[in-house]
């Protein structure tokens, strides 16, 4: 994990998790999250289209942080980053992705919930890891609890965070940024609502900002 990457992924606040069903929803929803002020996606393998959508991004957006979530398998991380993947996300510990990531020099956050599995990642040098799913893990209080015997550990919460609950998670000082998808909803894709999410996404990033102005 770069401090670069986790520069621009500070300064981003949130990470709209995105998925897509179709490659040619990929640069309009490009454009409008970066039009709406956030020029990162963490787009999940979960479909057939992420390989795909995520080289339509980059070659479209070559400055915006993609990166590839709910990644299972090494497989995958070679898919996700010939396609231009910027990093890794695995909804759990899994170490054989994260010795495979650390080792080819690709930022990985793997799901920590447990002290066991931030041993883990803390034992490989990473510095921030994904919280996943967050709030049925007990969201806040549970990665405060976490990250007060290691220090400077960096988290990423994902799943349950919207705008209620996005101000206590990013004031809490061991949170990097959130993941979140309720800007960037799967109707709303399929719809073709592209301002609706560029409006969203607006809306997301004034709160963001006003909550760690």
């Amino acid at each position: 994990m770069s401090s670069a990457m986790e520069t621009q992924i500070a300064e981003c606040m949130i990470v709209p998790v995105v998925v897509l069903e179709d490659a040619k929803d990929a640069e309009p929803l490009a454009k409008a999250l970066c039009e709406g002020g956030l020029p990162c996606a963490e787009v999940t393998f979960r479909t057939a289209a992420a390989e795909e959508s995520i080289r339509l991004m980059v070659k479209a957006y070559p400055d915006m942080l993609v990166g590839a979530g709910t990644v299972l398998t090494t497989e995958q991380v070679d898919r996700a980053v010939a396609a231009g993947a910027k990093f890794i996300v695995s909804p759990g510990f899994d170490p054989e992705i994260v010795d495979y990531c650390i080792g080819k020099n690709i930022p990985v956050f793997p799901g920590c919930v447990t002290p066991s599995e931030v041993a883990q990642a803390i034992k490989r040098g990473l510095k921030v890891v994904k919280f996943f799913p967050a709030e049925q893990f007990g969201g806040v209080s549970t990665i405060k609890a976490l990250a007060a015997p290691y220090v400077g550990l960096k988290v990423m919460p994902t799943g349950g965070i919207n705008e209620k609950n996005l101000e206590a998670y990013l004031n809490c000082q061991a949170v990097v940024a959130c993941g979140g998808s309720w800007m960037v909803k799967g109707d709303m894709i399929k719809a073709g609502e592209f301002d609706k999410i560029k409006a969203l996404t607006e809306k997301a990033v004034a709160l963001a900002r006003s909550i760690r102005a």
